[in-house]
């Protein structure tokens, strides 16, 4: 059954209509019997409360239906930036997926920022251009559009029939048939019809274009395409066009309108016909934990049992963790391995999921995406493996938080609580973290953006019943070391009857392609014997996270053991532990710190006649504005911008475009502050 399983997810921006797509996938092949309705807050794969109050997908929800004998894995994952964990982790799994893009819109900031995470993950995609019923829709615009801006070579296998309010149905450029949905069945039943004949010509020239664009691409197909044309038969069409959709040169465009139900049932059949099934992508590489040789898994029964944990989710019901089976079979009570931790798990239940609701199955097979409950130390991004044969696959890598809030327990008895909930929803979402402030002894959680923390803040009170005070959001501004420094810690205290000595010397210097402190030892063995390593690392990253100058977690360097001093009748743990902490302080002390500030790159669409004064508001916000363009009657304007000055845009900018204005912005990178900035946020703190 494996050549008849789709793992694939449906990506795209914000309210370019994935959920409704999504919605009309499952009516379709009949796993649900009712169309779901965003606007009406009644979708399945939208199940959260906010979701569907929100009219927004804030979890990835996974699924399975049929459709003509193939079994349809299915992730629909969010449109908004602030979520994009939810994406990569999808992604991450997925062996195919399904571009949406807004008929109007076209290719919006984020349907960008999603292909890069497909292209990060090598996955086959097609494109659907939604919303063609609206007013301002364009097919040749948005495809045109796919090519230039996110570097793929589209190739339409379709044309719309109708346009705006007179849309009414798709060509099918393969088999040259007109394909009509009828509004009485909610666009159930098909109808193939002749096409029109005001669209002869023009859907005649584009299937020659579709045509000479596989030949020059397909060797099979090139030598029938110069020998005898009229030889192509529409199964050659469709094999080059599967061979070129696996291998990434070209990308088929597909197109609807799936709230009018109108061009789903071709998109599911492409999807059959070109999204590669788990046979068809390549074996899973990891590396063997001892030797660290790379060892592959192929998608078979027969092979050794390995998984990898793409997901936690935690609610009521407990934990669960969400796991794509790469090879082998696991069964109930079966009992693998975490390499990462070298820790056993066993799993009590496996189920097929289908957005919140758990169907108990008794095993998962390779291709399988299942949920399972019974890990206890399993996070997001480790790997699962039979004991005897083990395997460490590529984790997963998360943006850093751009956006802080303080939370504390109303009362002192509910702090236990706090920090319990907290903690669970850290393990759930990569893209949030839970630190405690020394000075002031609040809680301060980091995310991706407002919505997020209003997202976390909801939960917290909704669905865990906390209670607590919450803060205003504010910048999570970070350290970094501005040069090479090198310091000695010497720790020495008498302890009861003993006295406790260690040195250690350690040397710090930027390094900018981490997002994190990369901790390393060069220490000969005999100044720090290797047991002690793993504190004194563990050590460097603790006070890195609560930074030298302002308390803000460090990035962006390095923090290096060079040496130390070693008395075997009095060097503890403890004592290498606290002369680490010196060492790093002192060695920060000597360079001095540089305080960075979140950089987010924006999309801003407005209205033409209110250009002028939104690009005077963002030239007021620090922005640096890299490009204008014109879309038909709008503009779009895309830059880079400190989060600092983006706090309540959404509201000033519905004030200054009379509610038309649309934004998105997309973490970037951190920059220092510039001084005068500085000044006024910090006054004269020593960096």
């Amino acid at each position: 059954m494996l050549e008849k399983t789709r793992n694939f997810g449906i990506i795209a921006h914000i309210d370019a209509g994935k959920t409704t797509t999504s919605e009309r996938i499952l009516y379709y092949t009949g796993r649900e019997h009712k169309l779901g309705n965003v606007d009406e807050g009644t979708t399945t794969l939208d199940w959260m409360p906010d979701e569907r109050e929100r009219g927004i997908s804030i979890t990835s929800a996974a699924t399975t239906c049929f459709w003509k004998t193939h079994r349809l894995n299915l992730i629909d994952t969010p449109g908004h930036v602030d979520f994009t964990a939810e994406v990569e982790r999808s992604l991450r799994v997925l062996d195919g997926a399904v571009g949406v893009f807004c008929g109007v819109g076209g290719v919006e900031a984020q349907s960008e920022t999603v292909w890069r995470q497909a292209n990060r993950y090598h996955v086959p995609r097609i494109a659907f251009v939604n919303k063609l019923d609206r007013v301002g829709a364009s097919f040749p615009r948005v495809v045109d559009a796919i090519g230039k801006r996110l570097g793929t070579h589209p190739v339409p296998i379709q044309l719309p029939i109708g346009r705006e309010a007179q849309f009414r149905g798709v060509v099918d450029l393969l088999r040259f048939r007109a394909l009509a949905f009828d509004e009485a069945s909610q666009g159930a039943d098909v109808v193939e019809e002749d096409i029109p004949a005001d669209l002869l010509d023009e859907a005649s020239a584009a299937r020659d274009r579709m045509i000479e664009t596989l030949a020059e691409n397909a060797d099979f197909l090139l030598e029938k395409w110069v020998q005898d044309r009229s030889s192509i038969t529409e199964e050659d069409l469709r094999r080059a066009l599967r061979q070129l959709t696996l291998t990434g040169k070209l990308t088929p465009v597909l197109c609807g309108a799936s709230v009018r139900n109108k061009g789903v049932q071709p998109l599911i059949d492409a999807v059959l016909a070109y999204l590669p099934s788990p046979l068809d992508v390549p074996p899973v590489t990891g590396l063997e934990p001892h030797t660290q040789k790379a060892v592959q898994r192929r998608p078979d029964t027969k092979e050794s049992f390995c998984a990898l944990a793409f997901k936690t989710a935690t609610d009521r019901h407990g934990e669960l963790t969400y796991l794509r089976v790469y090879s082998g079979e696991l069964n109930l009570k079966d009992q693998v391995v975490n390499p990462r931790l070298n820790r056993p798990e066993r799993v009590s239940r496996i189920f097929q999921m289908h957005a919140n609701e758990r169907l108990p199955v008794d095993y998962a097979r390779a291709g399988d995406i299942v949920g399972v409950i019974g890990l206890k130390h399993t996070v997001t991004g480790d790997t699962l493996c039979d004991p005897r044969h083990r395997i460490v696959l590529e984790r997963m890598e998360f943006p850093e938080t751009v956006i802080s809030m303080a939370i504390e327990p109303k009362a002192s008895s509910d702090r236990e609580k706090l920090d319990e909930v907290l903690a669970k929803m850290a393990k759930d979402d990569p893209t949030f973290s839970v630190r405690s402030d020394e000075d002031t002894g609040q809680i301060i959680v980091s995310g991706m953006g407002e919505l997020h923390l209003e997202i976390i803040k909801s939960r917290m009170f909704r669905e865990f019943n906390v209670a607590a005070n919450v803060g205003e959001p504010r910048v999570a501004y970070k350290e970094t070391v501005l040069a090479v420094g090198e310091a000695e810690g010497f720790f020495e205290k008498k302890i009861g009857e003993k006295t406790q000595s260690a040195a250690v010397r350690v040397r710090v210097e930027p390094h900018p392609e981490s997002m994190a402190v990369k901790v390393e030892s060069q220490a000969p063995q005999e100044e720090i014997p290797r047991q002690f390593l793993g504190p004194i690392e563990d050590a460097l990253k603790s006070c890195a996270s609560t930074g030298a100058a302002a308390g803000y977690p460090m990035i962006q360097c390095k923090a290096i053991v060079t040496g130390g001093r070693y008395n075997p009748a009095e060097s503890t743990e403890m004592a290498f532990v606290a002369a680490t902490s010196i060492a790093f302080r002192n060695a920060v002390a000597t360079v001095g710190c540089a305080l960075l500030e979140p950089i987010m790159k924006f999309e801003v669409t407005v209205p033409e006649n209110f250009l002028g004064e939104v690009l005077n508001d963002l030239n007021r916000r620090r922005a640096e504005i890299s490009d204008v363009a014109v879309l038909d009657d709008l503009r779009s304007v895309k830059g880079t911008v400190p989060i600092a000055e983006m706090f309540g845009y959404a509201s000033s900018l519905r004030s200054l475009s009379q509610g038309r204005g649309n934004y998105t912005l997309e973490p970037h990178r951190y920059r220092a502050i510039p001084e005068p900035i500085r000044r006024q946020l910090f006054g004269d703190l020593e960096t």
